[in-house]
């Protein structure tokens, strides 16, 4: 896949509040535009683009949620730090930020570093209150070594060990080794970009991510054991530098299956220092797209293989989401199942979020992180634009883009710059801030899950007070009826777009009205469920019973 320049992130693809977001400009005005465009478009654009509200207005910070559940990856990045991007996403209740730290762009020649643009970013991500999950990724050409990274296996300290820690300093000759030093005491908290703000001394970085899906060749091609060694680099300096950081092993796509996974582990069970170091990292993550059932099933999987060492780690999903088809950068015109293969709706793309959230956190997940919060150039190159159209641009070149973001692009992108209802959210924005509502206010656990193959799919958790929190949905193509036994207590039901269901009765066996799964191509369906994004999403959120 191509990497997005813009913002630095490449996405690759597996096989390949009772309320509305709060509005800002005039709904008239965006009808208006909506209206405009549809007239000019009307042969060719045969799907109609979801007209919605533009971003709230600001409101003051104590009114800000910040969920320890849920982040948005790319909330901001080198070329964009502005407070407008933060506040959408602080409005949603995100609580955490995840980008990459490119050492190709700070150690710009060898022994020279510029940390100019990523002081600016991590503190505007301190300043708005947000959490950040670091990549440290990317490699100097000049430190380049075939697939893997020059004098990787050099000693990390210059004892000649790989365990000195203390005041022994890194080796001259492990490069990879200096740089996450120099990364990690700039940007944990009292580091020197901390000591240089002024900030509170719990300000900085805590999680370190190493690398980003080094399962997939579009960003490591070393293999199992470099990764296993980059890793154990990276954690060990983490660990010196900052005890109290918590390392992440690079999030995994799962696209080769679980060899890679199998691999390092493999390669790790026979380190020496593997017990002292703790396997080399704190935290297991994976990346689910397209299927929301993944998002589980992916989970299961890795919890499973470290099992079968006796091993037992937070799971985190910190990349998660689905693009758009039948709105612009995407293929409006794809009226044909194969066109749009794993490409979904802007209605789709909302239910998939509370699905993929609900089948995560249904398995122990920790956090979950929606890809991402502005569409930006998606996995083409910057200065990928073109005017929304029906497909007749497709014979002269880019044609349609990625369209993950909860808000589209604003004039003046890097890309995809000439959206008629520019700068504002998709219904996937009134999903998010739903589900930070519902399971930011309070801790929960799953409880139990049914349903997987059936007609409707019923997750439900229960809160550290006692109440209950259900997701279920409609896997059919027809409208049911689902009976839910109360347990008495008081009931409240939401859409997907956070407004509140009317119910028949708040006792006894209520019949819920479940719409069906829409039209969504996904080839390789697993199982027999027949579906991938089901009908729309309720979740029923049940007081403690007095």
């Amino acid at each position: 896949m191509a990497i997005q320049l813009s913002n630095g992130k490449a996405r690759s693809v597996h096989s390949r509040r009772g309320g509305a977001i709060p509005i800002l400009a005039s709904l008239g005005l965006v009808l208006i535009a909506l209206a405009s465009f549809q007239a000019r478009h009307a042969v060719k654009a045969q799907v109609p683009l979801a007209p919605t509200s533009a971003p709230g207005a600001l409101v003051g910070d104590d009114s800000y949620l910040r969920s320890d559940r849920l982040g948005i990856t790319f909330i901001s990045f080198i070329h964009d730090t502005s407070a407008e991007r933060y506040r959408n996403a602080l409005i949603l209740g995100a609580g955490w930020n995840r980008w990459p730290l490119y050492w190709d762009r700070i150690e710009i020649q060898p022994h020279q570093y510029d940390w100019s643009a990523y002081d600016s970013l991590l503190a505007e991500d301190i300043r708005q209150g947000l959490k950040t999950n670091v990549i440290l990724l990317g490699r100097p050409e000049f430190w380049q070594d075939g697939d893997s990274i020059a004098n990787l296996f050099a000693p990390i300290f210059a004892d000649g060990s790989d365990s000195a820690g203390g005041d022994v300093p890194m080796h001259p000759d492990n490069h990879w080794a200096h740089f996450v030093h120099y990364a990690v005491t700039r940007y944990k908290p009292g580091g020197v970009l901390a000591q240089h703000n002024a900030f509170n001394d719990s300000d900085g970085v805590r999680v370190w991510e190493v690398w980003n899906e080094p399962d997939v060749p579009q960003f490591w091609r070393g293999g199992a054991e470099a990764y296993a060694r980059l890793l154990k680099v990276a954690a060990i300096v983490i660990k010196t530098v900052d005890p109290k950081a918590r390392v992440v092993f690079g999030g995994l796509l799962f696209a080769d299956g679980e060899s890679l996974l199998t691999e390092v582990l493999h390669h790790i069970r026979n380190d020496p220092l593997r017990d002292r170091y703790d396997w080399f990292f704190d935290i297991m993550a994976v990346h689910s797209y397209d299927d929301p059932w993944r998002s589980g099933w992916l989970t299961k999987v890795a919890q499973d293989k470290l099992a079968t060492l006796d091993l037992s780690r937070p799971i985190w999903v910190n990349e998660t989401g689905v693009s758009v088809w039948n709105d612009y950068p995407g293929p409006v015109w794809a009226n044909n199942p194969e066109q749009r293969q794993r490409l979904a709706t802007v209605e789709q793309q909302a239910h998939f979020l509370i699905m993929s959230a609900a089948f995560a956190w249904s398995k122990g997940v920790q956090v979950v992180m929606y890809h991402q919060l502005y569409d930006d150039c998606g996995n083409y190159p910057a200065g990928t634009d073109f005017p929304p159209h029906g497909g007749e641009l497709c014979e002269s070149g880019a044609c349609f883009g990625d369209a993950f973001g909860i808000y589209r692009n604003a004039p003046g992108s890097h890309c995809f710059s000439q959206h008629p209802l520019a700068n504002t959210p998709r219904p996937v924005a009134q999903a998010f801030q739903l589900l930070a509502e519902v399971f930011g206010s309070q801790p929960f656990e799953a409880h139990s899950l049914t349903g997987l193959n059936g007609e409707v799919t019923v997750i439900t958790f229960k809160r550290s007070s006692g109440s209950r929190i259900i997701v279920l949905w409609n896997n059919t193509d027809q409208q049911l009826t689902y009976p839910f036994t109360t347990s008495g207590a008081a009931l409240t039901a939401y859409a997907a777009n956070g407004e509140i269901l009317p119910l028949p009765s708040q006792t006894g066996t209520i019949a819920l009205d479940l719409k069906p799964a829409g039209d969504y191509s996904y080839p390789d369906l697993e199982g027999s469920r027949s579906s991938a994004i089901g009908g729309e999403p309720v979740i029923l959120v049940e007081s403690a019973r007095a």
